[in-house]
Parts: C-alpha cells; sequence; structure tokens
C-alpha cells in the first residue's frame, strides 16, 4: 500500500497522501485498493480524531488510470473495469468497490480534509466529495469527467453532488464533462473554502477538530450524515446497473478511441 498512499499520524491526525506522483495519483486498481484499505484501517482506529486526505505531486488525483480505458476499448475486464451486471454488486454496504473507495471517507465516524491541488477529475473529483471538507488551491481544475469517456459518474458521484451544488449545476456539468477552476467550484458548492495551501490549511483545522470532545464530533458526523443519507442506497445502485449497460458497448468504446486518437467521435445508431 505504501506505493500508493502513506498515512501518517500524529496527535490524533491521520495525514493521508496519495503517493502515484509519477502518474498524478491516477486510480489504478492498487490506488482503489489502497483507498479501501486504508479508509477501513481509520474507520476501525479509535485514536484517530480527524483525517486529511491530499495528493503528491502536481495533482491531487486525475482520474481513472488511462490503461483502464485502452481495456475498456479492447473489451478486456478487470476489478474496476467489471463489466455487464457486475458493479451492481454490493460489495462494501450500499457500495461497490469503485464507490466505495469515495464513500469510505463519509464511513470514517470522524471528519475528514481533502486538500486538494493541481487537478481533480472523474473519479478523482468523487474521492474529494466523499470528505467532509475540501480545501482548494487557486488554480485548481475539476471536471465531472466520465461522459468524455462514454460513461457516467458511478463511484457515488451522484449520491455526494445533490447534498452540494444545484441539481441544474451538476446536469450541466455532468453532461458536458467540462473542466471548471477552483472559483467555480467554491461557487458552485463543492469546494469549502479556496486557500493558497490547501494542505497546511486542512492540517490546521483537522488539528483544531482533534482538540474536541471525539465523542461529540462522531455524534455530530453520525447527525449530518443521516440527514444527507436519504435514498443513498437507491442512488448508489442506480449508479452501477447504468454503468454496467454502458462499458463496453459501441458507443462507449467510440468515445474512448476517438479521445484516445485525436478526432472528432462518430457516434452511429
Amino acid at each position: 500500500m505504501t506505493d500508493r498512499i502513506v498515512t501518517a499520524m500524529e496527535d490524533g491526525v491521520a495525514n493521508v497522501r496519495l503517493v502515484r506522483a509519477d502518474k498524478m495519483n491516477a486510480l489504478d486498481d492498487a490506488m482503489f485498493t489502497a483507498l479501501v484499505e486504508t479508509g477501513e484501517k481509520l474507520k476501525a482506529d479509535k485514536s484517530v480524531r480527524a483525517v486529511v486526505i491530499s495528493g503528491e505531486g502536481r495533482a491531487f488525483c486525475a482520474g481513472l488510470d488511462m490503461g483502464n480505458f485502452g481495456r475498456m476499448a479492447s473489451g478486456e475486464k478487470s476489478d474496476s473495469n467489471a463489466g455487464t451486471n457486475r458493479l451492481a454488486k454490493r460489495t462494501h454496504g450500499n457500495s461497490n468497490r469503485a464507490q466505495y473507495a469515495a464513500m469510505v471517507w463519509r464511513d470514517i465516524p470522524v471528519p475528514v480534509i481533502a486538500a486538494v491541488h493541481g487537478v481533480a477529475f472523474g473519479g478523482g473529483f468523487q474521492v474529494a466529495l466523499g470528505a467532509d471538507m475540501r480545501y482548494v488551491a487557486p488554480g485548481t481544475r475539476m471536471s465531472i469527467m466520465e461522459i468524455k469517456w462514454g460513461l457516467v459518474p458511478d463511484m457515488a458521484g451522484m449520491t455526494l453532488m445533490r447534498t452540494l451544488a444545484r441539481d441544474d449545476i451538476v446536469r450541466e456539468l455532468t453532461y458536458t464533462g467540462r473542466i471548471f477552476s477552483a472559483e467555480e467550484a467554491l461557487e458552485y458548492g463543492f469546494a469549502t473554502k479556496l486557500v493558497e495551501d490547501p494542505y497546511a490549511a486542512a492540517l490546521a483545522t483537522a488539528r483544531e477538530i482533534a482538540d474536541k470532545s471525539p465523542t461529540a464530533i462522531r455524534a455530530d458526523k453520525r447527525m449530518l450524515n443521516a440527514i444527507a443519507d436519504s435514498n443513498e442506497a437507491a442512488i448508489l445502485l442506480a449508479e452501477s446497473v447504468e454503468q454496467d449497460k454502458l462499458i463496453g458497448g459501441t458507443h462507449q468504446k467510440e468515445a474512448i478511441m476517438a479521445n484516445l486518437e485525436k478526432r472528432r467521435p462518430v457516434f452511429r445508431d
């Protein structure tokens, strides 16, 4: 796990760092595993008072590793590219594994702060959404990028976005996949605040939280999650059912090939 995520503990604050810097912390199979295993370990650790999650290098997380798209176009299947009717299988409570890479941060019983810089695209954006708060550096770029590859956001994005931004904003960004700025993220509700050094600011807030009553903080998070969780299971399942229908289909393969070949896609009826 240390080749994907490194975690350090100090005074009750878990400092979680994505360390696949050469790939802008992109989500390959090992990164999915590391996110889930790290989150589950922290979830069970009663000494944890707050969590900061960040990315090493130029980005928080650039989204799904490009190699996964190549395998989709060729028809190859993998755990993170599950294929027809496999994503709908619930493996982690209401979630499948890919969804839980984002939802596990919501399930951790203490506050989680994402320190976001560089880019947070696609799955990386959804991982950031799983945190309680997102401190974002000016100049950061974000995108609900799945439509670019002929897919839907299926890493809990639908259930997490609906509590943060207006419905029409979520629809516009989902339908277009356009890249938006840190300033727009703040306006839409995806960024909690803009700060020059989100990592330092997130650590400062985490340390402040760690000095508060741990039982009260955990109760706070349970209550806030309960408010947000209406229809969560149905939304998570719907993400997976729709993605299962799309992966490997003619239009999804054309979306991938057009991007890889840097040409305009041709979608035939």
